[in-house]
């Protein structure tokens, strides 16, 4: 369970009234999320799960081609987010953040269990009803308990409400009960997720809903999840939700939007006519890390899981499964890598020693963090 991530991710523009964002979202002029994490939170660096997909897909090729087990050698060797989609989700999380704490690291996890999710598309699924829910965040509340970590508070489920996916209130008001649920733990630090810059662009209007669903009692949101659109895109829009916010923090899903957002929808297929779909000539995006530079930034975070399909679209597997052409392209599209061509190994910025990553994908050690895009 929670090991798939495959989901929706469009970039379509959202029209409409802007709504301003009134006094009542800020308390004592700011985001009650307010002040900059401590260094608590992120202290020791980001978790490496031991058997996330790259390994377990390196485990299973023996032999073969040299240069698809160096990338996922290296893809291994990175801090990437833990999905919780269904079932009882206590034993993963006490699993998770048991190991992250005996190595003095913090885990990201990403909660993406909400009735309707995904509007029935490719990660169609969720709680059966609110209750179930309820439940359902309540066991991932116990099984962190007083341990750190960071969540990712369902992804796509408050820009899908604005865009007419779901009853926005009811959704709203679920959300910010998992946030008051999830926050109960001290070491917990809960994003909710905001979409991306290409699907409402009315920020003020995006705001007010993440306010009313607990946003003001989180400590910021989450962008870019899944999605494509470059750093630089994202800080930008992040900013301007933050300012309406009164200075919300936020982190950003940086893992395959190397190379921006796809212009077309060629190839997409009769299953998948949209960009968001397993878009071919994606690369890599900055390496996770809490170092930003920025003040508000508070992470770069490889939230969706490198070369795991995003649907049954362009050849690729059903959501979440894993696809090793597709996760070989991503390492191999990393934008300057024809500069580099000599195999490298290295720490990343998280501190953990990654595998020897190979020529065609070196630049996301050498490029990713300190320029990205």
């Amino acid at each position: 369970m929670g090991r798939w991530s495959g989901m929706r991710r469009r970039g379509r523009g959202q029209s409409g009234v802007r709504l301003m964002v009134v006094g009542v979202l800020l308390t004592c002029g700011g985001w009650i999320g307010g002040p900059a994490l401590p260094a608590a939170p992120w202290q020791g660096g980001l978790w490496v799960d031991p058997d996330n997909a790259a390994r377990r897909a390196l485990d299973g090729v023996a032999g073969g081609d040299g240069a698809e087990r160096a990338v996922l050698r290296w893809l291994a060797g990175q801090p990437v987010a833990v999905w919780l989609t269904q079932g009882d989700p206590l034993p993963r999380a006490r699993e998770v953040s048991m190991a992250a704490e005996a190595v003095g690291r913090v885990p990201v996890l990403v909660a993406y269990h909400i009735p309707g999710r995904d509007c029935g598309q490719h990660s169609a699924g969720g709680a059966a009803d609110a209750a179930g829910y309820r439940w359902w965040v309540g066991r991932l509340a116990a099984g962190l308990g007083d341990r750190r970590a960071v969540v990712i508070l369902e992804p796509d489920a408050v820009a899908q409400a604005l865009t007419g996916c779901a009853p926005e209130q009811p959704r709203q008001r679920l959300l910010a009960e998992a946030v008051d649920t999830l926050k109960h733990g001290p070491g917990v630090r809960v994003y909710l997720d905001a979409g991306n810059p290409g699907w409402v662009r009315d920020t003020d209007r995006l705001a007010a809903a993440l306010a009313a669903s607990g946003g003001r009692r989180a400590d910021g949101f989450a962008l870019n999840v899944a999605s494509f659109h470059t750093t630089r895109t994202t800080v930008a829009y992040g900013e301007e939700i933050s300012r309406a916010l009164g200075g919300a923090h936020f982190v950003i899903d940086t893992s395959r939007n190397g190379n921006g957002p796809p212009s077309t929808v060629a190839g997409a297929g009769p299953n998948g006519g949209e960009a968001w779909c397993n878009p071919p000539g994606r690369a890599l995006g900055r390496l996770p890390t809490a170092s930003t530079g920025h003040p508000r930034l508070d992470a770069y975070l490889w939230v969706k899981v490198p070369g795991e399909s995003d649907g049954t679209c362009r050849g690729g597997p059903p959501a979440g499964r894993w696809w090793m052409p597709y996760a070989v392209a991503l390492a191999r599209a990393v934008p300057g890598r024809e500069t580099a061509r000599s195999a490298h190994a290295g720490a990343g910025p998280t501190g953990a020693r990654g595998g020897t990553a190979p020529g065609d994908a070196v630049e996301s050690l050498r490029h990713l963090q300190p320029a990205g895009r």
